[in-house]
């Protein structure tokens, strides 16, 4: 819908383009998101419910898997319910406040994911690098400091965008070439001078990706050192089973970002992007529980425990 004032067109909904305009597969599209969104919530939701009551999950490592779990859960739940709602629609419309509000979450909780993966390495390294002193290093108040230090951040940084491009002015043409409101289809339908709004996304995007990668790779460069020192063959392996499953995270979260922000602009296209954005925002959120709960042996032995209760409970 747009609003004509004084020859100035006043855009106050935008359409989503979506995944695809094939109508035959919008049915069979809608069942699989469905299945994957759901799988994503209940595995968060139970992640975060299990180390918050669990007394064998209360360390920092779960502490950080929590907020891992809440971070994963925002911003698939931005993204998920507004696009699975668009597969059943004639019309695939978001208003301008609500296309706003969407963007600033999504902004706010995949920023918060890369510095969360990030203390989580620093948290790996001081379990493994400083065994005696763990307690010490990651009392309650510095984890408390490590997860808020993210999240006032992302904060800081999901305003900024969203602000800088919905002050802008949008052309009249409101048609977005995705499946959720993202910053650059938004700022490809904006008539002011893009270039700064532009910098200012690729500057932080860079700052971001880059600064918590070092951590990362910093990280896992001591702990491996660490770790060829040990004289144990079984401390060696322990050490590599505590870092695995954050390890196939990183990995797959990183390869999927770097993926779609490191391609030459020649290659670049909206509909890589959406690909890429499918994996990251619907199936990644939904792999992490899975990953931790299938090689953890603290996290099986907490849904056992639980399973028992409830089973119990019922009979």
């Amino acid at each position: 819908m747009q609003m004509e004032s004084q020859n100035l067109t006043v855009v106050t909904e935008f359409i989503l383009r979506g995944i695809t305009d094939r109508p035959e597969l919008q049915v069979p599209l809608f069942g699989l998101f469905f299945m994957i969104y759901l799988i994503s919530l209940f595995g968060n939701l139970g992640m975060i419910i299990l180390t918050i009551v669990e007394s064998r999950l209360q360390t920092p490592m779960y502490f950080f898997l929590r907020h891992l779990a809440i971070t994963d859960l925002g911003y698939s739940t931005a993204i998920g319910p507004k696009m699975l709602a668009n597969f059943v629609v004639s019309k695939n419309t978001i208003s301008f406040h609500l296309c706003a509000t969407q963007l600033a979450f999504f902004l706010l909780f995949i920023a918060c994911e890369l510095f969360i993966l990030s203390v989580m390495s620093y948290d790996r390294y001081v379990a493994i690098c400083n065994p005696l002193l763990y307690n010490v290093i990651m009392s309650q108040t510095v984890c408390w400091v490590l997860v808020a230090i993210p999240y006032l951040y992302s904060v800081f940084i999901s305003l900024i965008v969203t602000i800088n491009i919905f002050s802008s002015s949008f052309c009249g043409y409101n048609v977005i070439p995705h499946f959720y409101c993202d910053g650059l289809p938004l700022i490809s339908l904006l008539c002011t001078n893009t270039d700064k709004i532009g910098l200012i996304i690729l500057i932080l995007s860079a700052i971001n990706l880059i600064s918590s990668l070092l951590i990362i790779l910093g990280s896992y460069l001591l702990i491996f050192r660490a770790i060829l020192r040990m004289n144990s063959a079984e401390g060696r392996r322990k050490a590599f089973s505590t870092c695995g499953s954050h390890l196939t995270v990183v990995s797959v979260f990183y390869g999927t970002l770097i993926f779609m922000y490191v391609q030459p602009k020649t290659s670049h296209s909206f509909d890589t992007d959406k690909v890429a954005s499918i994996f990251y925002t619907l199936v990644i959120p939904m792999l992490n529980p899975l990953i931790y709960s299938l090689r953890n042996k603290d996290v099986k032995y907490a849904l056992r425990k639980t399973g028992k209760i409830i089973q119990n409970n019922f009979s």
